[in-house]
């Protein structure tokens, strides 16, 4: 297997039309021909991104498309288009050498068998498969009392608050107002929850939505979605749930979300080993 970093995409177009253009591989964030040959020409204009080919016996294999961060020690390997087995090795033996102790978050389609077997092989942990939802309908009222973005008076409050397990944390999240709206719940002077969402896009995606434990029940969840989507209006606006969470997946669909089937995606993380 050979790999190089891609500069031109007319020998790919056939791999990308067969792959992308399968169910079970397609890519979840970028589906369609048109939809991801935008989104690998916008990541040839990046200079933190790199699109990796795969070749066997001088044939395409596999593209993947790395975001990388050298100062965080992290790499999104957002877009995956393969069915080949080796193709996946060859990528790991890539990562292995070239970013020792980086941590390699990766992005797929649940049918992407071969993937998730190479990532089950190097050890990687998963997080649960995740249903695409956007918003469509009109959205049921709410009070949205108590929800206001987020200030420095509440900035410490908030990134204590906040999900650790993400490569946004809530402190690179207030550092970037130019990606991130950030709305926080306020309950007797207290951050009660929090949601992230980006912005000013012509569809905005929520990254975040958290309630802290002893103010679960109280019905903020749902005035964050709504003031989120008053402030966001008329753009549109889209996120990923759990399959198996149930009560926020019904919570969403009240607040106008539908699901959009073929964008489900797993999330799995894997950490390069240091090499001595």
């Amino acid at each position: 297997m050979r790999i190089e970093e891609i500069t031109d995409l007319a020998p790919w177009t056939a791999l990308i039309a067969d792959v992308n253009g399968d169910p079970a591989f397609a890519d979840p964030n970028h589906p369609g021909q048109e939809e991801m040959t935008n989104k690998l020409r916008k990541s040839m204009e990046q200079q933190d991104e790199k699109i990796l080919g795969i070749y066997r016996d001088d044939e395409p294999a596999g593209l993947f498309v790395l975001l990388v961060s050298e100062e965080d020690r992290n790499i999104e390997a957002g877009v995956c288009l393969t069915r080949s087995a080796e193709a996946c090795e060859a990528l790991a033996a890539y990562l292995q050498g070239k970013y020792p102790g980086f941590q390699v978050d990766f992005v797929f389609n649940p049918g992407n068998q071969p993937l998730k077997e190479m990532l089950t092989g190097k050890g990687a942990t998963f997080e649960p498969e995740q249903q695409y939802m956007e918003l469509t309908g009109e959205t049921v009222p709410a009070d949205t009392e108590g929800i206001e973005l987020l200030t420095d008076a509440y900035y410490e409050q908030y990134c204590a608050l906040h999900n650790k397990d993400m490569f946004w944390t809530g402190e690179k999240t207030a550092a970037d107002p130019d990606f991130f709206r950030i709305f926080i719940a306020v309950e007797n002077g207290q951050v009660a929850g929090y949601l992230d969402v980006t912005w000013p896009k012509e569809e905005n995606y929520i990254f975040d939505i958290l309630v802290a434990e002893d103010s679960r029940c109280r019905g903020w969840g749902r005035k964050l979605l709504a003031r989120a989507i008053e402030m966001n209006r008329p753009a549109g606006m889209a996120l990923d749930v759990n399959v198996d969470n149930e009560p926020a997946r019904h919570l969403y669909e009240k607040m106008g979300f539908t699901r959009v089937e073929g964008k489900n995606k797993i999330t799995a993380t894997v950490q390069m080993a240091i090499n001595n």
